[in-house]
Formats: structure tokens, sequence, C-alpha cells
């Protein structure tokens, strides 16, 4: 059975009574290189342990088996447990658990599975929960890499150089722990059912260091965020609505860490909100 060829795929899906869900974002791959070419690029091998959220109907899944020493696949429908039970059964390797990724313990989870080794993370992320699930995978350190197909326009947003306009305060929060890479794109008829975007898949993996030193990372992280707050206004006027900071101060330091009074937040790079920060903490 070829679980990405639409014949096969709605054959499988009737015989398990299955319906689609459009508040868990489903759409299932209909072309076999999308998820070989995504397990490919992922890096995995058989020392890594692999941690996969949303198997569907398991076609990356059976990629990551032939590839890994270990996956563990994280499945929210519970309709998709007999499926998977079918599909992944030649794969002794391969192991599903049922529950919701954002209210599990991944740290206690992937010390359980894998133990010492190395551990990454795949996915065919739903859109709608794009962010929390990466913002899980940047927090949780023994995560060393992920790989992850998500909506195009996110993916540019989070590969984005930052001081450039196509930046984000997540892409400065994700890049601040991870260098992300833009790896290709996968077109809506490539999925059943299709989606009213296109896809795209990046690769991130774990700095050993930041790409700064900041005197306070937690406020660092709070110029980042107010910096975005009001976009289309100026950086002194964005941080003022957001840290409740006079304007007549944050003129000042902008000045002192050699920006133009008229900047905007997304024009700074991180050596720039260093600099911020450092004077601000002053």
């Amino acid at each position: 059975m070829n679980l990405c060829d639409l014949n096969d795929l709605r054959d499988l899906l009737g015989r398990h009574g299955f319906r689609f869900s459009k508040s868990m974002g489903q759409n299932f791959l209909i072309d076999s290189a999308i998820p070989r070419d995504i397990a490919q690029a992922s890096g995995a091998s058989a020392e890594w342990g692999v941690l996969e959220i949303g198997p569907g109907v398991g076609p990356l899944t059976v990629e990551l088996a032939r590839r890994a020493g270990k996956v563990v696949s994280v499945e929210l429908d519970r309709s998709l447990l007999p499926v998977l039970a079918e599909t992944l059964a030649e794969y002794p390797g391969a192991e599903v658990v049922s529950g919701d990724v954002m209210k599990l313990d991944l740290d206690t989870l992937l010390r359980e599975k894998f133990g010492d080794r190395p551990v990454m993370a795949c996915a065919n992320l739903p859109y709608n929960i794009t962010t929390p699930v990466l913002t899980k995978f940047v927090e949780t350190e023994s995560i060393r890499q992920f790989t992850v197909m998500i909506q195009k326009e996110v993916a540019k947003r989070i590969c984005a150089v930052p001081g450039s306009s196509g930046g984000s305060s997540f892409s400065l929060f994700l890049q601040y722990y991870m260098e992300p890479e833009y790896l290709f794109t996968v077109e809506p008829e490539k999925f059943y059912p299709a989606p009213k975007v296109t896809s795209a898949v990046i690769r991130c993996v774990r700095r050993e260091k930041p790409p700064v030193e900041a005197q306070d990372e937690e406020l660092l992280f709070r110029l980042m965020r107010g910096a975005f707050a009001l976009r289309r206004k100026t950086l002194a006027n964005s941080l003022s609505s957001a840290l409740g900071l006079p304007k007549a101060e944050l003129l000042a330091a902008i000045r002192a860490a050699g920006l133009p009074e008229t900047v905007r937040g997304e024009q700074l790079t991180f050596a720039d909100f260093a600099a911020l920060c450092g004077i601000l903490k002053e």
C-alpha cells in the first residue's frame, strides 16, 4: 500500500471510517517524494531518536523509521490510532503516543522514550498550531534540531534575516536559539484535501550559543516583542506603548545605541537590540 497514493489513501481511511477534522487542520500528503525528502533533509540516522508530531496516516513516520534508531509519534486524533496500527505494523522502531503535544511534558517523554539518544523533531504541522509547537520545541533543550512543514509565508518570516522587513518578534525569538534554513516549497495540490495556502519545509538547528550577549535576556525579549507591537510605528512609539516607558527616555537610548530616531523595530539586528538592552539596563 502506498500511503501517498490517493486511491490507497481513500481506501484506507474508508475502511477505518475516518472523517477529516477541520479544527485539527488535517491535510494528508499525496506525493510520496515529499515525506521522503523531509526525512532525508532532517538528517535522521541510526543514532538519532525522532519525535514526530501529527503523523496522520504515517507516510513521514515510515520514512523516518527507515532511517532513525527510534521514532515516537504524538497523535491527537484518536480515530487515527487504528489506522497507524495498520500502516506502521512493519516498523517496530516506530511508536505512537496518543495525546496533545501542548499538554505533554516533553522533557519527561523524550527521556523515557529515547534515553541518551540525541533527539530531533519532525512534523507536518497544522497551520493553526505552528507558533506554539515551535515555541515548545525551542524551549525543550533536549531537542537539538527540528524539520517541519508549515505555511510558506510563516516559513519565510521565520528565516528572514534580522533587520530586514520580513521578520517578526517570533522569528527573532526562534533565531536567538536556533539557526533556521528554508529548504523547499510544497504546493497545495500535494495534499488531500488541498489547503488554501502553499507550504514550505524548514530545518532549525540549535545554536551552541546565542548570536549576541545580552546583559538581561528577559529585557532583551521584552524589547524584541515590544518593537513589533505597533509594527508600522517607529521603534520609540512602539516600545513606549508596549513597555510603558517615556518616549523621551527611549529616544535618548535609541540615539545612544547609534540608531536614528525614526528607526522601526523591523530594522534592528540582534546587535542593535543587545546594545539598546544594555543602555536601558543601565
